[in-house]
């Protein structure tokens, strides 16, 4: 066991059935409080125990038997999914087939008795030094719904609108978490159901714990706010360190790198293959899986990389009298599953290593006693070679003897009693003195007492000031948010009064017949852009600022335009229209029908600001003029024209004379 030398962060529940059963109507628990140095003990109720739980929040809460807590699978569930979010349900037994507390505890180290407060004791004190199990049903990754708070049924508007707006909160504060989730730089994916109006319901899967997820449950309105952690298949155990078992390794280098590794009883438990780690991120690797005891390749000499691996473990090594055949690799690693080639050849190096000692390992297993770390032996006998009971006798004399007590009896000198009447009398002063200090200890001990209380007491402070430091750090972070959304929300407003100023003077422009503008502003007459002479560019422009009567109209772009695109433009009835660019035969014939002017941009001064403009009405007049000149001129020949065509159809329906 792995002793602690200070203070666990947080406190532990030990906790054992003292009388009932859970499936009864009131069955109590012995408790024990354990914070690495100090131990409280109670017997309380199940409600009071869940209250405990849920007001202090421990680390662990610790037994031998999880079903002492919950009567069947179903009810273990929710009572994992009542826990604080911090808090481990701990089996200190083991996993799906736990051994007797007794058992475990005298391996550990760690007191036992028969007794329902001194097991609760025990499962606190295993927990505390990282042995057992963590039971759990649920993942790391956690499920954020943002919903209907209310049916969309008809409320007191329309129903459509009812349902509008309800879709429409959902999908603001759908928007919300998302950008709280970015916020806090979490991984998420999201899945909405779009309805009428915005969003049904929208589903965020985030890759963390309820408790790192800056949002909460709630339910405001037209929306509500679910927050739940995604369910395992069934119940799961973790263990609570992991443990250094011995394994044996099998690696094949090369640019991509494969290993895998096997435990003493045959059995593959996990496998890499990468192109990226290097020789020291795969050492790491190894590390966490387990105590290499044992190194092979699949091919023969040793390849110096996997050389240099087994040299930092200190392991043996294992090589095949001869590289290992494809059809043997693939025969021997059927029935393990592997994603390429690499991983294959890494498992096959590890089993070919692990067939070679078997018979090792089993005669090494049944002669090392229960209690004694088979992976200590096994490494020495197989890495060094010594024998078994070498290393046995090795190991037993490193250990510690216990002292036995010896009794000092004091001689006795007969022939000095008065040497010994003056060493009674100082004893007996000494017996006084000692009374004394024992009454100084007494009370010394009463203020260390006290002291643990205050120290318990001001631990117990300390984590009410982190979680409370926790939420005002959750709290800044929103606060910084709700800044930029206010400073993003200022610079629009902003743009959006200088739009409007604009378009006050427009509209002054507009609608006014100039006796109340400033004298520098008179003469001046708006100016309304069209961006290009096409059907959106029209209807964008009338939704903007409004096409209307005698309106001065900028063509940007006069090309391309069809008959029904200068109709459209014609039915608006513009005073005139300025192009830049010439027009279609088409369009120019169809304002030419409708007398409507049209001149070269070019032959009046605009001056824009943003989407605003104007023009002085004195060359807008000109302009018409010149167009009206031209407009004649053009009817005349037209007139001419179609006097000469009738006149040529007349000569050609007489008959020749």
């Amino acid at each position: 066991m792995s002793d602690r030398t200070a203070a666990l962060d947080a406190v532990i529940f030990g906790v054992d059935i003292q009388s009932g059963d859970v499936r009864g109507d009131s069955p109590s628990y012995a408790v024990v409080t354990f914070d690495g140095e100090a131990l409280e003990r109670d017997v309380i109720s199940y409600r009071k125990l869940r209250r405990r739980i849920d007001s202090e929040e421990p680390a662990m809460v610790a037994t031998d038997n999880m079903y002492e807590l919950a009567e069947n699978k179903d009810a273990l569930v929710h009572f994992l999914g009542s826990l604080p979010d911090a808090t481990q349900l701990v089996q200190v037994t083991g996993a799906h087939e736990p051994e007797p507390l007794s058992r475990v505890a005298s391996r550990h180290g760690v007191p036992y008795e028969k007794k329902p407060i001194a097991e609760a004791e025990a499962a606190a004190r295993l927990a505390a030094a990282n042995v057992g199990q963590e039971v759990t049903a649920f993942t790391d990754t956690t499920e954020v719904k943002v919903a209907r708070g209310r049916s969309t049924g008809s409320g007191g508007w329309s129903e459509d609108r009812f349902t509008r707006r309800i879709h429409g909160s959902v999908k603001r504060r759908a928007r919300e978490v998302e950008s709280a989730l970015e916020d806090a730089g979490l991984d998420y994916e999201r899945d909405v159901t779009e309805k009428y109006g915005g969003f049904a319901n929208a589903i965020f899967t985030v890759e963390a714990r309820p408790a790192d997820i800056p949002v909460s449950a709630n339910r405001s309105g037209d929306t509500r706010v679910e927050i739940e952690r995604v369910r395992r298949d069934g119940i799961e155990f973790q263990p609570l360190a992991k443990r250094r078992d011995p394994i044996v390794v099998g690696i094949d280098p090369g640019t991509t790198t494969a290993v895998a590794t096997v435990g003493l009883d045959g059995e593959v438990l996990d496998v890499l293959s990468t192109r990226t780690a290097d020789t020291a991120a795969v050492i790491e690797w190894i590390i966490e899986r387990g105590r290499p005891i044992l190194i092979g390749a699949d091919v023969t000499p040793m390849p110096e990389t996997v050389e240099d691996i087994r040299r930092s473990f200190d392991a043996a090594g294992w090589v095949p009298d001869r590289d290992l055949a494809v059809d043997v690799k693939k025969h021997r690693t059927r029935e393990t599953g592997y994603d390429n080639d690499h991983e294959r050849d890494a498992i096959a190096a590890a089993l070919g290593a692990y067939d070679a000692h078997k018979d090792q390992f089993d005669r090494i297993a049944a002669k090392v006693p229960p209690r004694q770390d088979l992976g200590t032996v096994v490494a020495r006998v197989v890495a060094d070679e010594e024998s078994v009971e070498a290393v046995l006798t090795d190991l037993a004399d490193d250990e510690p003897d216990e002292e036995d007590d010896h009794e000092h009896v004091e001689r006795e000198l007969t022939d000095e009693e008065r040497r010994i009447r003056q060493l009674e009398t100082q004893v007996e002063r000494l017996q006084r003195h000692v009374d004394d200090l024992e009454a100084t200890v007494e009370q010394k001990d009463e203020e260390i007492a006290d002291l643990e209380d205050e120290l318990t007491e001001t631990r117990k402070q300390e984590r009410r000031e982190a979680r409370e430091r926790r939420e005002v750090t959750r709290l800044e972070r929103e606060n910084r948010r709700l800044e930029r959304e206010r400073d993003e929300a200022r610079e629009e407003v902003e743009a959006l009064e200088g739009k409007l100023e604009r378009l006050k003077a427009l509209w002054k422009l507009d609608h006014s017949n100039f006796a109340d503008v400033a004298e520098k502003k008179a003469g001046l007459a708006p100016v309304k852009v069209i961006e290009q002479f096409t059907h959106d560019a029209i209807e964008t422009a009338h939704e903007r600022f409004g096409l209307a009567e005698d309106d001065i109209i900028l063509l940007r772009d006069a090309s391309g335009a069809g008959r029904s695109t200068a109709e459209l433009l014609a039915e608006f009835d513009p005073k005139i229209v300025l192009r830049n660019g010439d027009l279609s035969d088409m369009a120019d014939r169809v304002l030419f029908d409708h007398e409507i002017p049209v001149a070269p941009a070019d032959l009046v001064t605009v001056q824009e600001v943003d989407e605003l403009a104007v023009t002085r009405e004195s060359e807008v007049e000109a302009a018409i003029a010149d167009w009206e000149r031209r407009a004649a001129e053009r009817r005349r020949q037209q007139s001419a024209e179609m006097v000469d065509r009738l006149i040529s159809e007349h000569r050609a329906d007489r008959p020749d004379r």
